[in-house]
């Protein structure tokens, strides 16, 4: 009888304490109908997990310097698409496209980027780049790998 009870406490306890393990945030943030692009020259480019991210600086109109956060996916999902730790790196001038938050703050999910070299990465498929629906990753790979390689 103890035993059975000590099993279904430990049970119990597995499994309200594995509940946000399937939690996950949303696009709630993000401003789907908008999209910003900026230029600017990198700071940062903070890879990892749960989250990869660009942070740069960007002149304003103004000549006052705005720091944006541009969020990216995953280190591996980046990988799988031809994105890598060494893909961006500080003073980089880069020009990013991406979806900003509701709240005008200077912060997006990056859609793609143009590199110093003027080829662009892509973060995602997008409207207008001529992608065969069901291969996305590998062609999305080929494209990225290509803006990359040295001339």
């Amino acid at each position: 009888m103890r035993l059975k009870k000590i099993v279904t406490l430990t049970v119990g306890f597995l499994i309200c304490s594995s509940v946000p393990l399937f939690a996950h945030h949303g696009n709630a943030a993000f401003d789907s109908g908008k999209k910003v692009t900026v230029k600017g020259t990198i700071t940062e480019w903070n890879w990892g997990n749960p989250h990869c991210f660009i942070e740069m600086d960007v002149k304003g109109d103004d000549g006052q310097v705005v720091h944006w956060v541009v969020e990216a996916t995953a280190a591996p999902s980046l990988i799988d698409i031809g994105i890598t730790k060494r893909s961006f790196k500080p003073g980089d001038q880069i020009t990013a496209t991406m979806t900003p938050v509701k709240t005008h703050q200077p912060i997006g999910r990056v859609m793609d980027v143009v590199l110093p070299n003027g080829k662009t990465l892509y973060f995602g498929p997008e409207p207008g780049l001529n992608i065969n629906r069901g291969n996305e990753e590998a062609e999305l790979t080929k494209i990225n790998k290509a803006a990359q390689a040295e001339e």
